[in-house]
């Protein structure tokens, strides 16, 4: 290689930064100087090689391929060895970006929401680089190994609390779209700190679904959970309790109150949500109950098919009124998860329906790193919520917290 060949003019770059010409990019001044340096890295890399060589060995010419970079395209020459066995570590054979780094940035692009073609757009400003859609699927997809090792991953053998809730999205599948529930299933550890348990697919939200859901949970070595607050779906706590039969199945208050305002009608309503909100504000549970009874008096007859829900519900319903103020609030609504599908649905407004399964468990995997992110902090008080928690649900947290 010649001298002139493996430079850099620095003077010369000077010059082309005065004159306004952009450091980064297809024509960055820095370009040819990454360019130089890879190749006389590549340079060294060939020499030790061929020193180390046992047979007879030696140059053969070299190859040329064109790099992208964060800098831009080039043309990368590199050297090739008589006998094959020179295999670059800086630059491997068929690797056409010099590093991870800007497949990292398109990732993370994604993990955001944007589109295919919004990443293509932003990587060809920022960088001069143009990538087809096939290459940014192709970069996503890598990290499904990643989404199915995450999905199979051992758990702690308990979580003081776990919120189960489902949503649901379009997939094609054979020439049709169809709609599948996303089990999401997000606990807290014994250090209150947030982490979501896993995702799971199904065409249809159920129990039976849910059953196949909480058995995983169990294969992945959950042993006990204290609480689990869920909505309303029929054979729900039924499937929790064949699985984790001691543990405690809290109802939402906010799906019941939905739920009920369906059958109200519109002039009602403010009166009605009134005498409600004396019943799930109550201080206590004998309280509660005469509210309830209070409810039926007024509107019993009105609207039957409500207080028959209550009524019905009422002892999954009422569970949080024994519990201090800080487990009750964290207790007693599911919408802690729904902040989670809240986060996915940011995500996820734009792309319509989804290609495959594999899509959209990546794009929500991506929505949930970046979401855990956030959640360093434990629940607050949370110190106090668990010694609360130990006695109320007595010797069950003793082994994990080490208690004699």
């Amino acid at each position: 290689m010649k001298k002139e060949d493996t430079e850099f003019d620095f003077q010369k770059a000077l010059k082309a930064i005065q004159d306004g010409q952009p450091l980064l990019g297809t024509e960055g001044v820095l370009n040819p100087l990454i360019k130089n340096l890879t190749e006389a890295a590549l340079e060294g890399e060939i020499e030790s090689h061929l020193s180390q060589e046992v047979a007879a060995n030696r140059r053969n010419g070299k190859s040329q391929k064109t790099i992208k970079s964060l800098n831009g395209n080039f043309e990368l020459s590199t050297p090739r060895d008589r006998t094959g066995t020179f295999s670059p570590k800086l630059v491997r054979k068929h690797q056409t970006t010099l590093t991870d780094e800007i497949e990292q940035k398109i990732i993370g692009l994604y993990g955001l929401g944007m589109s295919y073609k919004d990443i293509a757009s932003h990587t060809q400003e920022m960088y001069g680089l143009e990538i087809s859609t096939g290459t940014l699927s192709a970069v996503t997809d890598k990290i499904i190994h990643t989404v199915k090792a995450w999905q199979a991953r051992p758990l702690e053998s308990i979580y003081p609390i776990v919120w189960l809730d489902a949503i649901h999205y379009k997939i094609r599948e054979n020439g049709r779209v169809i709609s599948q529930a996303v089990y999401t299933i997000l606990g807290v550890n014994l250090e209150g700190k947030k982490e979501v348990l896993g995702l799971y697919l199904s065409e249809n939200e159920g129990a039976h679904f849910w059953l196949s859901v909480l058995t995983d949970l169990s294969n992945r070595g959950v042993e006990d959970i204290l609480i689990a607050c869920i909505d309303g779906l029929k054979g729900f706590p039924e499937a929790i309790e064949s699985i984790f039969p001691k543990t405690e199945v809290q109802l939402c208050i906010v799906h019941q109150i939905r739920n009920s305002l369906k059958y109200i009608a519109w002039k009602d309503r403010k009166t009605f949500m009134a005498d409600l909100k004396e019943i799930y504000k109550a201080a206590n549970k004998e309280l509660a109950v005469s509210e309830l009874d209070r409810l039926e008096e007024t509107w019993g007859k009105k609207y039957p098919i409500v207080i028959r829900s209550w009524r019905n519900n009422w002892e999954r319903l009422s569970q949080y009124f024994k519990y201090p103020e800080a487990i009750r609030r964290i207790i007693y609504t599911t919408n802690t998860i729904e902040a989670v599908h809240r986060q996915f649905r940011k995500l996820t407004k734009t792309k319509g329906a989804f290609p495959n399964e594999d899509s959209l468990l990546k794009l929500l995997y991506l929505g949930i790193q970046n979401a855990e992110k956030k959640w360093t902090m434990p629940i607050q008080n949370w110190s106090i919520t668990l010694s609360q928690l130990a006695i109320f649900f007595e010797g069950r947290l003793d082994k994990a917290l080490k208690i004699c």
